[in-house]
Order: C-alpha cells, then sequence, then structure tokens
C-alpha cells in the first residue's frame, strides 16, 4: 500500500515538472524504480532545458561567478579610493575628524570631548586624530566601557587597551547593562561593548564645539 502511494506521489511531482533527482529527494525512491514507475510521463524538451540550465550545480557556478565579480568590483573600488583618499594631509584628517565628531560626539558639555561607539576602527581613528591633529597627550585620554553582564570584564578591558594602546589604568570601572550580550548581539555588532572615548579640556572643546558651527552655519547659509 506505501508502494502504491509513493508510486501516485511520483507520478503527481512528475506532472508538475520534477526531475528524477529531485523527485528522490522528495520520496526516498531509488532512480530505477522512479525510471518504471514514470516511463509513461516523460518531461517536455523545454523542461529538460530548464532544468538543465538551473541545476543545483549550474545555479551554484552562477552564485560562484557573481561572487567573485563581486568581490572583484569591490577590491577595485577599493584600491581606486585608496588612491584618491590616501594620505590624508593635516588639514584633511582636521576636518574627517570634525565630520566624524558631528555625526558621533557628545555637544552636551563644553568641558569635555567625547564619542562613544562599538566599531573599534572607528575609535582607534577618533583616538588618532585627538593625539595626531589635537595634539592631545595620551596619557591625558580616559576610556570608559559599556559591557553586558555575560561578558568578561577582565577579557574586554584587555581588548581595548591592547588596540587602543592605552594602559587600563586610564580604564573607568566598566559599567555593567542588566542585559546580555546573546540578546542583542545578532550580528556581531557588539561583540565587545561599547567603548566611549574621552578627555578633559574647556578650551579645547570650546574650539570643537565652535569649529562644528562654522560647518554648520556654512551649509545653513547655502540652503537660505
Amino acid at each position: 500500500m506505501a508502494r502504491f502511494r509513493d508510486r501516485q506521489k511520483a507520478i503527481i511531482l512528475r506532472k508538475r515538472g520534477m526531475s528524477y533527482s529531485q523527485i528522490k529527494k522528495v520520496l526516498k525512491v531509488e532512480k530505477s524504480t522512479l525510471s518504471t514507475w514514470l516511463k509513461d510521463y516523460p518531461l517536455s524538451e523545454t523542461r529538460i532545458r530548464q532544468l538543465r540550465d538551473w541545476s543545483e550545480q549550474r545555479i551554484e557556478k552562477c552564485r560562484e561567478t557573481k561572487r567573485k565579480k563581486k568581490e572583484k568590483r569591490l577590491e577595485d573600488f577599493y584600491q581606486e579610493q585608496k588612491r584618491i583618499i590616501t594620505p590624508l594631509n593635516k588639514r584633511e584628517l582636521y576636518l574627517a575628524g570634525l565630520f566624524l565628531y558631528w555625526g558621533e560626539g557628545a555637544k552636551s558639555r563644553m568641558v569635555e570631548l567625547s564619542i562613544s561607539n562599538t566599531d573599534p576602527s572607528i575609535i582607534q581613528f577618533f583616538l588618532f586624530w585627538l593625539t595626531k591633529s589635537l595634539l592631545v597627550p595620551r596619557r591625558k585620554i580616559k576610556v570608559a566601557l559599556h559591557l553586558y553582564k555575560d561578558m568578561d570584564v577582565d577579557e574586554e578591558i584587555h581588548f581595548w587597551s591592547n588596540i587602543l594602546k592605552i594602559s587600563p589604568k586610564q580604564f573607568y570601572k566598566p559599567y555593567i547593562k542588566e542585559s546580555t550580550l546573546k540578546s542583542v548581539n545578532h550580528k556581531g555588532g557588539f561583540g565587545h561593548g561599547t567603548c566611549n572615548i574621552r578627555v578633559s579640556g574647556a578650551r579645547l572643546t570650546e574650539k570643537i564645539l565652535m569649529s562644528l558651527k562654522v560647518i554648520s552655519d556654512t551649509f545653513n547659509r547655502t540652503r537660505t
């Protein structure tokens, strides 16, 4: 009885245009058996061509070809933009840092520059900007981490200390959130928590905030 039901299902699937290989995966029946059952149900030439053109192997090969083309395209763009963008001169570096701070920096306190992000590259650039463009001594820079309760505090301090080349002695006691990393880390964006870099200095902060006001005012005048 089970064999009869399988044969009937095979015929239905065949009429839908499925190949022996596709039906075999569904019913777990040998191709030799399917050949007997379905000898009176040949596929049309059009369907055979479709199956041939869109076989799993061809689809995978097509995907791989597209992936390699994309990788090559992105690499070409990368090299092109690298030639255009780097190296940054003194003015360009200063402006790049200003625009980063305009978008990501804290602006409510006139006595401290501060930026927070989960991306180590952004934090590294901000630190580079502070030390190379604003000439802030590295020893004056402080670090505050926001971590999750299931994270290893010592391990994360070591991670950030290592990539920023800042002594753990310059780290505040981390703020530990009640939520867990696992509950929010769907795509790896919070792998090492949030890092906050800050440096105190009223005159320096005033200078940067007024620089941002110059940019803002310039674009406001452009619109009017």
